[in-house]
């Protein structure tokens, strides 16, 4: 048991550094669509989102890819023509089909990987928020700051 955890823990911690580096990447994307002036900020708030989004879910893929990884250098399933990526996206999605099961040595892995996918994904949905929030206020959309009771003034 203490070898999984180790491993989980290890693993876990990977993915949050990427997930720290992908932070970084979505501030500096909000911070540099801050600095332009904008002729349509609807369509400009549209594509901070969609381009925030689009790195928060490259990071979730490799994070997974490490996870599938992971369980290949372990040997987490039994079955070898089992679908590891499959395996590790159901786990950190927490969607727990249970179509594939780890190898008795290993059955911590899976609630492990939940576990950081649970945490990652409220942050990429805490990253989101923010970026949304910094954008609306710099496009002027917000008319009253409702996280403060200010009024917003451009």
């Amino acid at each position: 048991m203490l070898l999984q955890l180790t491993v989980g823990a290890l693993i876990s911690a990977i993915n949050i550094g990427i997930h720290a580096l992908v932070t970084l990447v979505a501030v500096a994307i909000a911070r540099s669509a801050g600095l332009r002036k904008v002729e349509r900020p609807r369509l400009h708030l549209m594509g901070v989102m969609i381009a925030t989004a689009a790195v928060l879910n490259v990071a979730h893929a490799l994070e997974v890819l490490i996870w599938a990884w992971t369980y290949a250098i372990v040997q987490a399933v039994a079955a070898p023509e089992s679908d590891l990526i499959y395996f590790a996206f159901v786990n950190y999605t927490t969607l727990g089909y249970g179509d594939i099961t780890p190898v008795r040595e290993w059955r911590l892995i899976g609630p492990l990987t939940a576990m950081n996918g649970v945490l990652l994904f409220g942050w990429s949905a805490a990253i989101l928020f923010e970026v949304l929030r910094k954008t609306l206020d710099h496009v002027g959309l917000i008319k009253d700051d409702v996280f403060t009771g200010k009024e917003h003034v451009p």
